[in-house]
């Protein structure tokens, strides 16, 4: 196992330790009942705070809603290429390894997803069409920052061209950071949803990296 492999992994896991504590900060400090029908949100002076910085843009909302559908369609056509791998090279274990992984990985990121729809540790500041809906972690900051980092990984390995690469890069990192900004100022999320997600999608991808590192090496 090369250093860079070494880094990576470690750095992933302590980020994704570092999301365990952040959660447990998020149960634990400053709750106070500012959220709809008075459920309990930890940092809420934080959140308060930066909540009433931005207000609630439920055309903004909508808009990111419907723009985390290019994350899952990227997770499809790797689904597909993979799938193509398999049927041409008649077996699973010639199928890339990177992509191999990766439908691991996507895998775990769709857990996590499900483990906080069930396990709810924030609900929205605002309804939706009338019901309340858990906010932590933001499910479409984790699913883009999950996702768009592996689009850039994946095109880094598999193009030769680098105007190409260069543009697929600047334009899944540009994504990324407008969803991020987005998700923020539409105000149906407070402010310790998008850490989460942040914090969990960054480990979860250097962890996937470090693994096909190590393979590469």
């Amino acid at each position: 196992m090369n250093s860079k492999a070494v880094k990576l992994l470690c750095t992933g896991l302590i980020l994704i330790v570092a999301f365990v504590i952040w959660t447990i900060l998020v149960l634990t400090v400053d709750v106070k009942p500012i959220g709809v029908n008075e459920t309990d949100i930890g940092f809420a002076t934080l959140n308060m705070w930066f909540h009433s910085l931005t207000g609630v843009n439920m055309t903004l909302y909508n808009i990111t809603d419907w723009l985390g559908l290019i994350a899952i369609f990227a997770c499809i056509f790797f689904g597909i290429l993979g799938f193509v791998q398999f049927i041409k090279r008649k077996s699973l274990f010639k199928v890339d390894f990177s992509l191999i992984v990766l439908g691991g990985y996507y895998i775990i990121v769709i857990l996590c997803y499900l483990i906080f729809e069930m396990i709810p540790i924030n609900y929205r500041p605002v309804l939706i069409n009338g019901f309340m809906e858990v906010s932590y972690p933001s499910s479409t900051t984790l699913l883009v920052l999950s996702v768009m980092p592996t689009v850039n990984f994946q095109v880094k390995i598999r193009l030769t061209n680098m105007t190409v690469k260069r543009i697929i890069c600047f334009g899944s990192i540009l994504f990324s950071t407008c969803m991020i900004a987005g998700r923020l100022i539409s105000g149906v999320h407070w402010f310790t949803d998008i850490v989460g997600s942040v914090i969990l999608s960054t480990g979860l991808f250097l962890s996937y990296k470090a693994i096909v590192t190590i393979k590469k090496v």
